[in-house]
Formats: C-alpha cells, structure tokens, sequence
C-alpha cells in the first residue's frame, strides 16, 4: 500500500497494523514530516512500514501496489491529471485508489474572509503577486481525469461536514496551522496579528453560537477507482 501524503505517519502507521502480511509505505514532501515519521515509527519495531519524501506530481513507481491510499492531501495540488496518472502507474492491475480530500465549496466561508484581508490596506502589501489556487473539485470534474488515467470509478461522491470549535483559541490555532500558504506571506512578527484579524472577519459574518462555539462549514470529496 502506498500513503500519499502521509505527513506525521501516525495514519500511516495505522494502516501498516491493518495489513501485517503486506507493507505500507507513506510518502510526502516535506523532509520534516518523513524524519519525524521516521523517528515516531522505526522500522525495527515497524518492519512493514517505511516512509520517504516524495512527490505526488512525479511518482515514479511501476505496477507495485494494490491500493493507493491518501486522506487530506491532495486537494494541496490543483493539476490532478498528472497525480492520477502516477497513481494508476503505481497501481497494479485492478488495484485500487482510495483518496480523501477537501471538495468543491470545502471553507468557502474561510476563503472570503481570507479574500478580504488580503484586500485589506493593513495587510495586502503581503500579498502582491500571491495565488494560490486549492483543488476542491466535484465529482462532475473528477470522474473525466479518472477515466483518462485508466482509473474506473467506483464511487465519487461529495460529502458535506463541519468543523467545530467550542471557543475561539481552538479556531486560531486551526487557521494558524492550516492555512500557511496564506500565513507564510506575512511577516512571523505579525502572524498571530493576522490570525486574530482573521478569525475576527471570519467570526463577524459567520456569527458564533450563545455559548461561544464556532462552526466551519467543510465539505470532503471520497474517491474509491479501480486501475482497469
């Protein structure tokens, strides 16, 4: 089994106990993450778990697993057609494709306060010349790039959630360690500024209920394809 995107290991890690007679390899970009999943997870004591960098966008594996697994990661990536083009390389014949990740309207709430502070005078000298464009795609977008990477889908569906924070400090640290394309722009001495900023745009039309609890409206698309 392939992790794409495994990050700290520990869903990784999960996935190796499930399967004691196979292996499960995660991979991800970030150096960071592998050596920590490295140190959490030793081979010695996780003989068929391994971890290594590695990037969606180029995977160069051929016919060597049997399901390719990813949760809350590919939506980081906006041009799929190579991803899922390296997926069903790696894939075996009637191997299986299993992903999560954010869908279309996934924080759309989260993303205009974001689209106001970056407009706002106090904050947009950060931004000049700043895109960054997330993949939350509907099944209708996605089904195609299956089918042109010889992947048959089995089920694509949109699936909505909601996040929920019980007091506003739960909420700031979300936005402080999610949203870092955005935070990276902004000067480390201001950032905890701009989270506050943030989540005071967010909170002022996306009002908190009596009690404090603030709700983030996510929605999660879920693929299961089969190489053909």
């Amino acid at each position: 089994m392939l992790d794409i995107g495994c990050g700290e290991g520990t869903v990784t890690a999960a996935l190796a106990k499930r399967v004691p007679e196979g292996s499960v390899l995660g991979i991800d970009l970030s150096p960071d993450m592998i050596r920590f999943a490295r140190e959490q997870f030793p081979q010695d004591a996780h003989p068929n778990l391994s971890f290594a960098e590695g990037d969606v966008q180029v995977l160069g594996f051929s016919g060597e697993f049997d399901i390719v697994f990813s949760n809350a990661a590919l939506h980081w990536v906006y041009d799929h057609g190579p991803v899922l083009a390296g997926i069903a390389r790696a894939l075996r014949s009637g191997g299986r494709m299993i992903v999560q990740m954010g869908g279309k309207g996934n924080a759309a709430q989260v993303l205009v306060a974001l689209d106001v502070m970056r407009a706002d005078p106090g904050w947009s000298q950060y931004f000049r010349g700043f895109s960054f464009r997330y993949g939350f795609f509907s099944p209708a977008e996605y089904i195609p790039w299956l089918e042109t990477a010889g992947l048959a889908p089995v089920r694509v569906d949109l699936i909505p959630k909601e996040m929920v924070y019980p007091a506003r400090d739960g909420f700031c640290s979300w936005l402080r360690t999610t949203w870092l394309p955005y935070l990276e722009r902004v000067p480390q001495a201001r950032r905890n500024e701009f989270v506050d900023s943030l989540a005071d745009q967010f909170l002022a039309v996306n009002q908190p209920d009596p009690d404090g609890t603030i709700h983030v409206k996510m929605v999660r698309l879920e693929i299961e394809a089969k190489k053909r």
